[in-house]
């Protein structure tokens, strides 16, 4: 099926099957999608919506176009992902408080980013935290 054709069944509110959300985040992720194509995409997102299987697809399918990232250790795994901004308001609770509870937290973050350093950055400055 055509990009043309699973965009004019968004735009119509005519449910999407998990291919075409699969077909639609390699597009994006491949660049076979054009920037117009993907602002439509968007558009209709926010217009119509998705439901909650079609977000569920959305959000598996995003994660397969990239590398899937494991850890070999005797627990649940689990990543508190952020897009960024400063304060981290979550992260500096969150992630002390699952690994409290033997939870494994990669924390896939940066340091020295912004103004006030990366996440892990403040993580380090406290006493008895290892990243």
């Amino acid at each position: 099926m055509s990009y043309v054709r699973i965009l004019a069944k968004l735009r119509d509110k005519d449910p999407l099957s998990s291919q075409e959300i699969v077909e639609l985040a390699q597009g994006i992720a491949d660049h076979s999608l054009s920037d117009a194509q993907v602002g439509a995409f968007a558009m209709a997102t926010v217009v119509n919506g998705l439901g909650v299987q079609q977000r569920a697809d959305l959000t598996r399918a995003m994660r397969d176009t990239g590398v899937v990232l494991t850890w070999d250790v005797d627990g649940p795994v689990l990543d508190k992902h952020s897009t960024g901004g400063v304060g981290d308001c979550v992260s500096l609770i969150l992630a002390p408080m699952l690994a409290s509870c033997g939870v494994f937290v990669p924390m896939v973050s940066g340091r020295g980013l912004g103004h006030t350093g990366g996440t892990l950055d403040k993580l380090s400055s406290f006493e008895g935290i290892q990243v």
